[in-house]
């Protein structure tokens, strides 16, 4: 926000906090849902077949570099209030317009694909469970292990209500099959929360990078066809 000395005219520009504070959000959640303890097992799990470990790495790239758009964005648009540069307003405009086209076809790809990123997890759960009750891999025994640790569930429910080999080796002792603690509704619905987080943000970003467009176009043209020479030099940030 600039303020206007001597009584002259004012132009605004998008709250620079607001945006980076938005940018830091994005690039918080993303490296929350990388390294995080429950995504961070399933993806060294899966197969290479499988799609999560496809989604895992590009939705941790994607955000990284959305966040350093909107953060970029919003430092450009603050030089340009104070230098009054065309140019630099222009460069901001152009990462608003960036993050926009990067975050519609986002927000489409989560609206169509709602159950994509759920079904690829408990695929691999599906996986390592069948292999550990073949009993074909130790290794696969203690990974089984530590995804039910992390998510405090123990394997899957059956409709005849006992507990097999498996979830008597592999579940924590604190955990009983019988109290419907199953892994895979766990996974769902764990991963249902924290893709409405995920959808939350980005519509939030879409209304601020809107925002940001619409107000440095605005600032572009007054710069551009102002002609009161008493302007120059007249613009301070708060």
């Amino acid at each position: 926000v600039c303020t206007q000395q001597e009584l002259l005219p004012c132009k605004s520009l998008p709250e620079t906090p607001l945006f980076q504070l938005l940018g830091l959000s994005i690039a918080t959640l993303s490296t929350v849902a990388h390294y995080g303890l429950r995504f961070t097992l399933i993806s060294n799990v899966s197969l290479d077949s499988n799609a999560y470990k496809v989604i895992h790495h590009s939705a941790f790239y994607f955000g990284i570099c959305l966040s350093m758009t909107l953060i970029l964005a919003a430092l450009l648009s603050s030089a340009a209030t104070v230098r009054e540069s065309q140019c630099l307003t222009a460069m901001g405009f152009f990462c608003f317009a960036l993050a926009f086209c990067g975050l519609i076809p986002a927000a489409c790809w989560r609206y169509t694909h709602s159950t994509e990123v759920e079904d690829s997890m408990m695929d691999v759960y599906d996986f390592v469970y069948e292999e550990v009750r073949r009993n074909t891999s130790s290794f696969r025994r203690h990974e089984l292990t530590a995804i039910h640790e992390a998510f405090l569930c123990c394997g899957k429910h059956s409709p005849f209500g006992d507990t097999t080999d498996v979830e008597n080796t592999t579940c924590p002792p604190n955990q009983v099959h019988n109290e419907g603690q199953d892994c895979l509704r766990e996974i769902q619905d764990f991963l249902k929360k924290h893709m409405d987080s995920v959808f939350s943000l980005l519509g939030i970003a879409i209304g601020f990078t809107v925002y940001g467009m619409f107000l440095t176009s605005f600032l572009w043209f007054s710069i551009h066809f102002s002609s009161n020479l008493y302007w120059k030099g007249k613009y301070t940030l708060r």
